[in-house]
This record gives structure tokens, C-alpha cells and sequence, in this order.
């Protein structure tokens, strides 16, 4: 990894924990999800960065890919398990991070549970770690909590533009023996649960990413296209659209849908209608070993 490509993962990392910090600030019953949503999105770009994907609240049983529309104007935060998930990207390079929040007060060892098990990952993040070691301590801190980890969801290998790929960093000892490695970035990323720890999809999209790239006759269609392709193969957000272009939008994005052009990213949401805390740092390992974790102040 060049030094400008490391350089500009740092200040992925920092602007990425900024807005965190920022967006802790916003969870107050009575605060408008939705406002909160745009207030950080636009304070990642008055500090330099851009959206790797669209800023999630998750709440309560929904652990990931919940993203709030215009129509979701009158959501407020109000007595729930709040987890906020944001990325930040400069120049392609991207820093990804989450902290939960109870609002409930009946939770605090659910949150204590998953920000637990990223501390003891941390420690032991290391060149010649193995994956399968950075599951286990994960579940044995949420366990030791009374909790289960989320078995199928994990955490992920970041590249530029590309804020999934691998290795897969799991949640639970998976038995993968692949180690990590000088000049790799990653995140660690703990969900705790007081359900089974399974998730599945459920509820109306509102994250999408292009798929398969292709040509649209549509005029509408072709227009939106533009603007979903500014956005840099990144995941987008259904609210970024129609702010802009209305309900032609919507229009456009069940085309792209049917032409298999874009891929939708239903709510994930516990199987059981557990509870579900989230927790995650990113993490570079440069070509010399050491270990930085991108995402903490």
C-alpha cells in the first residue's frame, strides 16, 4: 500500500469517528431519525469525506440495512435500542464504524456486550492472527454477557470504492485458519443479541448498490442512472434519489430492479425478535504490521 493510499485511510478513519461521535449526540427521544440521518451525512461531507453508504439507524430486532425515507418523516427516536452505522470514504479509501445506544434503560449490558467483544478482538488483531481466534474471543464476551453473537452476520474486508470484501471476520469460532496479513484493512464488527442470533431479510428496501451495469432506454431511468453513477459503485440510499428527482425515483429504481442492473438490501432483521447491539471499528495493517485502528479519536 502507497503512503497516499494509506494517508487517505486515516482520514477515512478520523472523519468516520467524528461523525460518530456527532451522530451519538443525535440519538434523544424525541429527535427525528430522519433529521439526524441527513445531519450526519452532512457533517461526513463538511469535514472532507463522502458517504461509503448511507448513514443506518438500526432499531430494536433490526440489525443492518435499515435506512429511513421521506416517508419515514415522523419516525422519532423514542425508548428503543438505537445502533448507528456510518462509512466515510476519501478518494475511494473507507473507514466504517457503529456504537449502540440504549434509550430503553433495560439494555445496558446488551450495548456493554458487543462494545466488550470488539475491545478483547482488538487486542489480539495482529499479523498471523488467525479468523477463526478473532470469532471465538467475540463469542465468548457476548456469551459471557448471557448474550449470543449473530452468527451470519460479520465482520468484513475493506478496499477502495468496495466496503465488503474479504477475508470474512467472523462472529463466532467459524474455523477459518486464513491469518491476517501486513496491508490489509478490515472491521471487526460484533452484533450481540438476547435472541437465537440469526437474521433475515424483511421489510421494503431502501439501500442499493449497482450490480450489473447496463444500458436503460427509459429517459427517466437513464437520468437517475447519472446520478446513482456519481456516487462511484458505493452503496446509495432510495432518499438520496428522491429528494432530487421525486417520484420519478421510484420509477427508475423498480426499473433498475427488473433489469437486474441494481441490487436491493432489504432490512436485516433478528429471526426470533431479539434485541440486537452492534459494535465496530475499522482496522489497517500496513507493510510494516503495525496495527491501526482507523476508526477510534
Amino acid at each position: 500500500m502507497d503512503e497516499s493510499t494509506k494517508q487517505n485511510y486515516i482520514k477515512a478513519g478520523k472523519i468516520s469517528a467524528e461523525a460518530l461521535e456527532y451522530g451519538k449526540s443525535l440519538i434523544k427521544r424525541g429527535n427525528s431519525v430522519f433529521d439526524a440521518t441527513e445531519k450526519i451525512e452532512n457533517r461526513i461531507l463538511e469535514l472532507g469525506g463522502k458517504p461509503a453508504f448511507p448513514v443506518q439507524f438500526a432499531l430494536n430486532e433490526v440489525a443492518a440495512h435499515f435506512c429511513v425515507t421521506e416517508e419515514d418523516k415522523d419516525l422519532v427516536f423514542d425508548e428503543q435500542v438505537v445502533s448507528l452505522d456510518l462509512g466515510v470514504h476519501v478518494n475511494g479509501a473507507i473507514g466504517d464504524n457503529a456504537y449502540t445506544i440504549d434509550l430503553s434503560g433495560k439494555y445496558s449490558d446488551l450495548v456493554k456486550a458487543a462494545q466488550k467483544a470488539l475491545e478483547e478482538a482488538l487486542k489480539i488483531a495482529a499479523v498471523g492472527t488467525e479468523l477463526r481466534e478473532i470469532g471465538k474471543t467475540i463469542n465468548d464476551t457476548i456469551k459471557s454477557y448471557g448474550y449470543n453473537p449473530v452468527r451470519n452476520l460479520s465482520g468484513h474486508g475493506i478496499d477502495l470504492y468496495n466496503i465488503h470484501t474479504k477475508p470474512t471476520v467472523p462472529n463466532i469460532d467459524n474455523g477459518d485458519k486464513s491469518k491476517l496479513a501486513k496491508n490489509m484493512v478490515f472491521a471487526i464488527e460484533p452484533f450481540a443479541t438476547t435472541g437465537s442470533g440469526i437474521v433475515g431479510e424483511k421489510g421494503h428496501p431502501t439501500v442499493f448498490m449497482i450490480e450489473h451495469p447496463k444500458p436503460v432506454r427509459s429517459p427517466i431511468t437513464r437520468e437517475v442512472l447519472k446520478e446513482i453513477d456519481s456516487y462511484e459503485g458505493l452503496p446509495f440510499a432510495e432518499w438520496w434519489l428522491t429528494r432530487k428527482f421525486g417520484a420519478k425515483a421510484k420509477f427508475a429504481l423498480r426499473e433498475l430492479n427488473q433489469l437486474g442492473i441494481i441490487h436491493q438490501f432489504p432490512p436485516l432483521v433478528e429471526l426470533s425478535s431479539g434485541i440486537v447491539s452492534q459494535a465496530e471499528h475499522s482496522v489497517l495493517i500496513d507493510d510494516n504490521g503495525e496495527v491501526v485502528v482507523l476508526t477510534k479519536l
